[in-house]
């Protein structure tokens, strides 16, 4: 074991897109992410797309599912709001599949939501307390 990593970062969490391209549009389109890479590889074979919040460090490889792995899974990847009233609302307006009340355990526990983006993967959305 090296005395010192040389990790820096946690740059990107990979989740399974059976369909790219509806992933990419619920990303960008609905939850307002940025486009960070859209890049075709193995003779175009593959596909290879980053979506984050606008600002974000940390970005979704919406990558093909391995081959006989899941198609959905919870994420567990914990979005932040600061609005997370007018977040669950609009979401719900907008169709997606969002729980249907926001969570409020009291402190240290933020309020949160759960949502599925259209290929069944689970976030979490909460408004971190101060």
């Amino acid at each position: 074991m090296p005395a010192k990593l040389h990790i820096t970062e946690i740059g990107r969490v990979a989740v399974p897109a059976a369909d790219q391209n509806r992933a990419l549009a619920f990303y960008v389109d609905t939850l307002g992410f940025e486009l960070r890479s859209d890049e075709t590889f193995a003779d175009g074979k593959m596909r290879w797309i980053e979506v984050a919040p606008p600002g974000g460090s940390t970005a979704i490889a919406l990558a093909p599912p391995m081959e006989g792995g899941p198609t959905a899974v919870d994420t567990g990847i914990v979005l932040s709001s600061t609005d997370i009233e007018a977040d669950h609302a609009a979401l719900k307006e907008a169709g997606v599949d969002v729980d249907p009340e926001i969570v409020r355990w009291g402190d240290p526990v933020p309020p949160m939501f759960r949502l599925r983006d259209p290929g069944g993967n689970a976030l979490t959305i909460v408004e971190p307390v101060d």
